[in-house]
């Protein structure tokens, strides 16, 4: 057996922990006001990774582990775990003394049940994550053992509060998942307990004073504030109303301003595990998208370098394949794949429409269609503008269509009542975990938020995933992912437009709100104020 014991490493983390917290004995208390934005759907995080869920969710529910800055594992509701010399069993010790936020205690019946009856069956990205777990046995309350018909070493790094939060078996078995009270009203184990949603306003969370991590956390209250309008929200931020914003909550624009003035600070922490990548999702089961000549050409005419400096005011990096380049390192990563133009090739779009008998009407109208938008704030509305004026040139007429989240979701994921959508999506730490969702065949799962919603099924191509997520050889994987992209570059279900760096925007009063690799999507349990 390799094991990974955190006992030593627990104790220094703590160590510091209860250090810094001492040193700040008189900075313990008081309310942090941040931005979620827009409002959450729900609080339903083992149901949908919508951004505003993640900004609440992952305070209120673990995970088995967290991650520090530099990625490495940090224990969690496990203290500790062994993986066999076959990688194809996985034991977690869990941590004894824990308690939900009803007062049950927290056991290894909760971590099975959330893993084999929620997170495998609707969590967006669980089916891939638990993709090779069989079984989990319970030999005791504080030992799980997760039995894999193939290793999966990437879902260790995937199970965190926010990824895989892990839920209370006592209040959702039986009950279904998309009804039950916990969905807006989660019982989790985690540093703040549910306390109350004023609809259109706010999200209260409370300190858990029972919470596991003693001294923590030190802040009594967290206030989610939802603003719709990017000024007032700006606003909020330079009067003190609010002392953090992360995920564009304060747009580009505002944020590279407020880094000027005393008393703000902007920061690319927090966002190391997600990977984010700016896209285009076709429908290519209708018309016009059914047809790849014209979802190449409009990945060929966008100017992906004008979309970064003019709407995200730099921070970001065009787009170059289905894979985000951050997978360089690992050796996943292909360059050189073709119809991803950094600067945009119109008259290289306008060859492949008319090589496809793509050609314009009598007004020069080669076809008509709707642009949905996600409803995350004003860079996506200028964004769909962008593209709109972009596609004219190619004989393409858009009409743009902004709604509400629920109604947004509901549409792409569940009604499949779109035939263009501009979204954004988190590829995170090893493909199988983000980029499968959006292409294989079993992850067309209507009603499911942030999954396969073009409904692209490509036998090959699911063959080569299935293939990628087991090979233990990196250099067989490589080249693996290597011909997956090639086949995505062709048939271009999705339209990869930039790699995202997202700016967080905080008052410097606010201390440590960036020790986890999540960020935002952290626990916030060690952040403090001085006052």
């Amino acid at each position: 057996m390799r094991l990974r014991s955190w006992a030593a490493a627990a104790l220094c983390s703590f160590g510091l922990a209860i250090s810094a917290g001492s040193m700040a004995a008189q900075e313990e208390g008081g309310t942090l006001v941040y931005i979620v934005q827009p409002e959450p759907p729900s609080l339903a995080s083992y149901l949908s990774t919508s951004g505003p869920i993640g900004l609440v969710a992952p305070k209120i529910y673990d995970g088995l582990f967290d991650y520090d800055n530099d990625l490495n594992i940090v224990p969690a509701l496990a203290e500790s775990y062994e993986v066999s010399e076959d990688g194809k069993t996985v034991t977690f010790n869990l941590r004894e003394g824990v308690t939900w936020h009803d007062g049950e205690p927290f056991t290894s019946a909760d971590v099975a049940f959330t893993v084999m009856d929620v997170l495998k069956a609707a969590h967006p990205r669980g089916p891939n994550t638990f993709r090779e777990v069989m079984s989990i046995d319970t030999p005791d309350d504080y030992t799980a053992v997760f039995n894999l018909e193939n290793p999966a070493p990437y879902m260790l790094r995937a199970l965190s509060g926010y990824e895989s939060p892990i839920v209370p078996k006592h209040l959702l078995e039986g009950e279904d998942l998309r009804s039950a009270d916990l969905v807006n009203n989660p019982v989790g184990t985690g540093a703040y307990k549910f306390t109350e949603w004023k609809k259109g306003q706010y999200i209260r969370l409370d300190k858990n004073e029972n919470y596991w991590k003693p001294g923590l956390p030190y802040i009594d209250r967290l206030v989610g504030r939802f603003i719709p309008d990017a000024s007032t929200r700006t606003a909020a931020m330079e009067n003190g109303e609010v002392l953090y914003g992360a995920y564009g909550a304060i747009p580009n624009i505002d944020a590279v301003r407020l880094l000027d003035m005393d008393g703000f600070s902007v920061t690319t922490d927090g966002y190391s595990m997600i990977n984010p990548m700016a896209l285009i999702e076709f429908n290519t089961t209708i018309a016009p998208f059914d047809n790849p000549a014209l979802r190449k050409a409009i990945s060929l005419v966008i100017d992906r370098e004008f979309l970064i400096e003019n709407i995200w005011f730099g921070y970001g990096k065009p787009a170059t394949s289905a894979l985000s380049s951050n997978f360089e390192p690992t050796g996943l990563y292909a360059a050189g794949m073709p119809n991803f133009s950094a600067s945009g090739d119109t008259e290289a779009a306008i060859a492949v429409l008319d090589e496809a008998g793509i050609t314009p009407n009598a007004d020069g109208i080669r076809a008509s269609f709707t642009l949905d938008l996600i409803p995350y704030g004003e860079d996506w509305r200028r964004a769909g503008e962008y593209l709109k004026q972009a596609l004219m040139p190619l004989g393409l007429e858009v009409e743009l269509r902004y709604e509400d989240v629920p109604t947004w979701i509901k549409r792409i994921y569940s009604d499949y009542e779109f035939q263009m959508n501009i979204n954004y999506f988190y590829q995170l730490s090893d493909p199988v975990l983000g980029v499968h969702r959006q292409y294989s065949t079993d992850q067309i799962r209507q009603g499911t938020a942030f999954v396969n919603s073009s409904q692209y099924s490509n036998p090959a191509l699911d063959a080569l995933l299935s293939s990628a997520a087991v090979e233990p050889n990196a250099e067989t994987r490589a080249a693996t992912y290597a011909e997956i992209q090639g086949i995505l570059a062709e048939d271009m279900p999705v339209a990869n437009i930039f790699e995202m760096q997202f700016l967080t925007v905080y008052n410097d009063k606010l201390k440590d709100h960036a020790t986890s690799a999540l960020g935002a999507y952290g626990p916030f349990d060690k952040v403090w104020i001085d006052d």
